[in-house]
């Protein structure tokens, strides 16, 4: 995980730069959104980056947000176009924020732990999502390891098999609502969507 928090300090601009703002995340963004708690609408965003694009649409979607990155160049770049909402540095393995939200995103942020800290998020997840709250992360389609090469440096990224992502959902009391592989209108993301029972 240090690897990774220093590549996006090193990168936070450029990555900004480069981060797609078309939202291809729409589809699943609108599911949460239409399963939300219409009282509970405070998201908590992990690993939020600079903000965009998935931040400022549930922001301007009545969405309250509190994002939390390890990255303090992204964190101020997210506090930077959104004061009124809520950015923390922190590492999502420890978190603690003694909060429950109407929903948890982890978009594409939760795949660059490694497998044996993935399995340790759900307790964190479940202890950070309300009753009935959403919870919506991406993966891998399959058990294993990458090591991606952006910007001339090494990116780690690892997935679960997702017989055990079902499982660990299931032990921590999440039922899954939608999951989607390799979907090829959301840049062949693994995107699961499950609500807690």
């Amino acid at each position: 995980m240090s690897e990774v928090k220093t590549f996006y300090e090193a990168n936070a601009a450029a990555f900004d730069r480069d981060r797609g703002r078309e939202l291809m995340e729409r589809t699943y963004l609108d599911a949460l959104l239409a399963q939300i708690d219409a009282q509970n609408r405070h998201v908590l965003d992990l690993g939020c980056g600079a903000g965009e694009p998935i931040a400022r649409y549930l922001i301007e979607s009545g969405c309250r947000v509190t994002g939390v990155d390890a990255s303090t160049a992204m964190i101020a770049l997210s506090a930077t176009r959104f004061p009124d909402m809520t950015w923390n540095v922190g590492d999502m393995r420890t978190l603690a924020l003694g909060e429950r939200f109407g929903a948890v995103v982890a978009w594409d942020s939760f795949f660059h732990l490694r497998v044996e800290d993935q399995r340790a998020m759900f307790p964190i997840f479940r202890a950070h999502v309300a009753p009935r709250g959403l919870l919506l992360f991406t993966s891998g389609p399959a058990h294993g390891e990458a090591i991606n090469d952006l910007y001339g440096q090494p990116l780690y990224h690892a997935s679960l098999d997702p017989d055990e992502y079902r499982r660990l959902l299931a032990g921590n009391g999440f039922e899954v609502l939608r999951h989607t592989v390799d979907d090829p209108q959301c840049g062949r993301h693994t995107v699961w969507l499950a609500q807690q029972v």
